[in-house]
């Protein structure tokens, strides 16, 4: 569907592409939006929470967890709750470190964090 158009044309062609990306950007925004403030504020039953782990433990091991105060956890009378912006939080924290991050860390308790160059 090639259109050929003047240099007279030109102009509002570009206007008309540029009105047509703003209208784009738009829509991806509001999706992305739509989309993170669903996810944000998840809340998970023991199964669901269990489905949702990386290594699917079994529901006496999350049991041990909570016991033990190891895991963010919400107890409404005996129903437990877990929110997923907090269980994504701590399987971060209990992410095993690299070489490289252990050593940077030991070099800015070594030299403190000042601001300068290490």
């Amino acid at each position: 569907m090639s259109q050929e158009l003047s240099f007279n044309e030109l102009p509002g062609a570009v206007a008309a592409l540029i009105e047509k990306v703003d209208e784009l950007k738009t829509l991806i925004v509001n999706r992305n939006d739509e989309e993170n403030a669903k996810e944000e504020d998840q809340w998970f039953n023991l199964e669901q929470l269990c489905a949702y782990l990386p290594d699917k433990p079994a529901k006496s091991t999350v049991y041990g967890w909570v016991s033990d105060n190891l895991i963010p956890y919400n107890k409404t009378g005996k129903k437990l709750r877990f929110l997923k912006s907090k269980i994504d939080a701590w399987l971060q924290e209990n992410a095993h470190r690299t070489n490289t991050e252990i050593q940077m860390e030991a070099m800015k308790h070594l030299y403190g964090n000042k601001g300068g160059a290490l």
